[in-house]
């Protein structure tokens, strides 16, 4: 059976803030863009962004983007790639005051300047000291102020969207090259391929692997399924954040904007005691220190509540009106998810699956990279992803808080520029190849004619219950083991799954078996790539590599300073080289992370 065939310049897949932003640029060029998303544009995920977009403005005092880079490279635990962390942080000003110029609503200093609040990691001085206000927010709703500033500048850009889309496969002809996506349009339950010149993944990330995460139900890894199974690695999967506050029992997001207006965190005798862990920034060291420091003080007894299995996020002492200037959406999110008002009372928070710091190998430019001919970063014509499903690898092994708005927006626009790029120099359209639909094709025949197949709800139950007991904020080699073990068992479940209800219009049964597809991919990625990375670093903690001399918090820069490279056939792994050489600053050397 062919599938329905439409021709565009180009196609996005995800309207977050990564995709919304190439897709700017790409309308702005005069080209046929079409843009799918699962969710109306501005329910993408990026809404959910509360604390701000990190830039060195130096609005509040003295700042740099070299100090910028030194505080991203050190939060990354040395993982990450130093060109592309100096590209990102010196194009960091010049993307917010665009922003601004696109009209975002800014919080404002007396002034008329863009108002910057202190950070988790963000540093003067290299790393030195003090701390320095370089989040850039809009209250407590940044990412909400920054969709929607971009879907408007889309609308007025006449950019096509396909919304209640969701891509099923990616398309590559012989040669390697991607030609466009298999889709389907959940409103009629059609299956098409949309053929494009180039094709751009934004399809942010995959935290519905865990139990419990501050990510929507939409995030299920989508593009790195897509990728994983068109024969491209999946890079640096080991590394998930946990964000240290999570409201307890809800997962619903904390901003770390709270700690940076003076909240703290207490244990059940009262205690700050973030001055233990990190006695010169505190609550404000980066997530994985704090997480691991909140991990510590409920395992040891110091937990809060009739199970002793949260802490206290305490804001009541900066007073009403700056509760209710600088963070009303916490507020009611206090009242909403914990039924406290933390006017009065503080917020119960545990540490919650936030952000994935690995996704499709991209460079800078946002073009995706994979190894060929002895080149492990060798770029994949037509191809290209940015925000969280990318991993350039501007966030390493831990992401600055701050910086994952900053990434979309950067490399999201560097990727339209690639694309733009491509184009013109690439002015034919190649034919598909004779089998573009057949994997799509198998897929829904298998999921139309199975019988007496197992519940996918009660398989996708059973993978986040697994993944969250088996890869958490500490991670020990025998739970590492077994986690691969039942995580391969259930690559074998996904594949018996059956849709009891076979109808084709809005059939949400069908499209969550499908996502369901993705989120095996990302969590066999994650617990292989967990397994074999014998050191701890930035998020990945393991408890059997710490107490060795020579090796500063667990970390092994002789062995593990390099990129894991997920393959899907056969679970295969490799491994690339770090890029420690910037493009303009001198390289920052490895050295013990301390806060």
């Amino acid at each position: 059976m062919a599938l329905p065939i439409r021709t565009f310049d180009a196609v996005v897949v995800g309207a977050g803030g990564a995709g919304l932003r190439a897709a700017l640029q790409l309308a702005e060029a005069g080209l046929r863009v079409a843009v799918l998303s699962k969710v109306f544009p501005t329910r993408s995920h990026t809404v959910a962004a509360q604390g701000g977009i990190g830039a060195a403005l130096g609005n509040m005092g003295e700042d740099s983007w070299l100090w910028h880079m030194y505080d991203t490279v050190k939060g990354s635990d040395w993982l990450g790639d130093q060109d592309a962390i100096e590209y990102v942080c010196r194009e960091a000003p010049r993307v917010v005051i665009e922003l601004e110029h696109f009209g975002m609503p800014f919080d404002r200093n007396d002034d008329g300047t863009v108002y910057q609040r202190p950070f988790g990691g963000h540093m003067q001085n290299m790393g030195a000291g003090p701390a320095v206000q370089r989040s850039c927010c809009a209250a407590d709703r940044t990412g909400h102020a920054l969709l929607h500033t971009l879907y408007q500048r889309n609308v007025r850009a006449n950019t096509q969207f396909f919304v209640e889309w969701m891509a099923l496969d990616l398309v590559r002809d012989a040669s390697g090259q991607v030609l466009g996506v298999t889709a389907l349009e959940m409103e009629t339950g059609e299956v098409y391929v949309l053929h494009a010149r180039a094709t751009l993944f934004a399809t942010g990330g995959a935290g519905r692997i865990f139990a419990s995460t501050t990510n929507a139900f939409i995030n299920t890894g989508d593009g790195l399924g897509m990728a994983a199974r068109a024969g491209i690695p999946l890079e640096d999967m080991e590394f998930w954040q946990f964000h240290p506050t999570g409201v307890a029992g809800a997962g619903v997001l904390i901003t770390e904007g709270v700690r940076g207006e003076g909240g703290m965190l207490l244990n059940s005798t009262g205690e700050r005691f973030m001055e233990r862990y990190a006695p010169n920034a505190k609550d404000l060291a980066s997530r994985d220190v704090v997480s691991r420091a909140m991990a510590t003080e409920i395992k040891e007894g110091r937990g809060c509540g009739p199970n002793r299995d949260y802490v206290l996020l305490k804001l009541d002492h900066l007073g009403p009106e700056v509760i209710e200037k600088r963070l009303p959406g916490i507020r009611e999110i206090a009242k909403k998810f914990a039924n406290v008002d933390p006017v009065r009372d503080p917020i119960p928070v545990v540490p919650t699956v936030h952000y994935m710091m690995g996704g499709i190998p991209t460079n800078y430019r946002g073009e995706v990279v994979a190894p060929r001919g002895g080149d492990p970063n060798a770029v994949v014509p037509g191809f290209y992803a940015a925000g969280e499903c990318g991993c350039a690898s501007v966030h390493g092994a831990n992401r600055l808080g701050t910086n994952s708005l900053t990434d979309l927006v950067v490399i999201g626009k560097a990727a339209g520029d690639s694309v733009i790029r491509f184009l013109a120099e690439n002015p034919g359209r190649k034919d598909l190849p004779a089998d573009a639909a057949e994997p799509t094709l198998a897929r829904l025949a298998r999921l139309d004619g199975q019988k007496n197949g197992e519940s996918v709800h009660a398989v996708a139950e059973e993978l986040r219950r697994t993944m969250q007991a088996h890869c958490g904020v500490f991670r020990f080699p025998d739970l590492l083991a077994e986690g691969v073990r039942r995580v391969r068992e259930l690559v074998q479940r996904v594949a018996r799954t059956e849709v009891k209800d076979k109808s084709r219009v809005f059939n949400t049964a069908r499209v969550e078996a499908l996502e369901l597809d993705n989120l095996i991919e990302v969590a066999r990625a994650t617990m292989v790539s967990a397994e074999a990375r014998k050191e701890s670093r930035g998020a990945h903690d393991r408890a059997d590599c710490h107490d060795r001399p020579g090796f500063p918090n667990g970390r092994d820069d002789a062995n593990w300073l390099k990129h894991t490279l997920w393959y899907h056939d056969g679970d295969r792994l490799d491994y690339k080289p770090v890029n420690l050489k910037p493009l303009t600053a001198e390289s920052i050397a490895p050295k013990a992370r301390t806060y």
